[in-house]
């Protein structure tokens, strides 16, 4: 469904009890370019019978919600050149922008507080919303993300290339769209627990036909190069915080794991040996044990 949220739609996935009496409600924030489809169903429904109300979201610019086509793509040449040489990047919209849309599906739906599960750069717009508005975040689990500190390890070459590249491909070739996500989930997914690739080509192939948006995923990457270092911002994180990280995540490497574990007051650190930047269907069960126990 379509909701109002910050001044522009937001498209919701609301499930499970209102009222949630297995504890508060659940907002759940995919990463950098992913749909609230991306949130495996099952690992949804096993909150759902804990008695959880779990909301997902399309962030701005992805999936259904409204699009930002008519701001233009930023070059990313510049954007990096910027980047090095620690001058101010200008983004068309920020990660900010995006709590503050997350924030307004809140308040659309009558939800005071809540847990924020935030995966990725989703786990980044869930860090602006648990520092600015702690008073609405009950617990908050950060999944394969990162402060965005610049001393800490990059991805290789081979995955900033698989992530970055813009090469000609029909948008309405849904086969040729499928195999180049497929090569990506392929370098950055978990080791331990590669997926049936039938299962994982119909699940991106549901992707791409739910949603082909390209030019946003430039527009949120430019996000996340110009919102720099949250470290400041991690100090007035005051919510209960479970941070979840595969140790071998290509794309978000586990020191990032560390480091917000150091930097956030309380906080407890899930390290998954096998696991890379993804949500293998093995961990599922794991998975929802982590993100529903913050809650108690």
């Amino acid at each position: 469904m379509q909701i109002s949220a910050n001044g522009i739609s937001i498209e919701v996935d609301d499930q499970g009890p209102p009222d949630s009496p297995g504890g508060p409600p659940i907002l759940m924030i995919m990463g950098l370019g992913m749909q609230l489809t991306a949130w495996p169903e099952p690992l949804v429904q096993r909150l759902v019978d804990r008695g959880r109300r779990v909301i997902r979201i399309d962030n701005r610019d992805a999936g259904l919600s409204q699009g930002y086509d008519h701001l233009g793509v930023p070059s990313f040449v510049p954007v990096m050149l910027r980047y090095f040489l620690h001058q101010p990047v200008h983004a068309p919209y920020t990660i900010g922008d995006m709590a503050s849309d997350a924030l307004g599906v809140l308040d659309a739906l009558g939800v005071a507080r809540a847990q924020v599960v935030g995966a990725s750069m989703g786990g980044m717009v869930a860090q602006h919303l648990a520092a600015e508005h702690g008073e609405r975040i009950a617990c908050l689990t950060l999944i394969m993300t990162t402060s965005g500190a610049r001393r800490l390890p990059q991805p290789s070459a081979r995955v900033r290339m698989a992530l970055l590249d813009r090469g000609k491909i029909d948008p309405h070739d849904v086969e040729a769209l499928v195999d180049r996500m497929e090569h990506v989930f392929d370098i950055i997914g978990s080791p331990a627990f590669r997926p049936d690739r039938d299962a994982m080509r119909d699940r991106i192939r549901s992707f791409v036909t739910r949603a082909y948006r390209p030019q946003g995923v430039v527009r949120h990457i430019v996000a996340v190069v110009a919102d720099g270092d949250r470290s400041p911002l991690l100090a007035r994180i005051i919510a209960p915080t479970h941070i979840v990280h595969g140790a071998a995540d290509p794309l978000v490497p586990v020191a990032a794991a560390h480091d917000l574990h150091a930097k956030i007051a309380g906080s407890t650190l899930e390290v998954i040996e096998g696991m890379g930047h993804d949500l293998p269907a093995a961990l599922w069960p794991r998975l929802a044990e982590s993100i529903a126990g913050v809650a108690h």
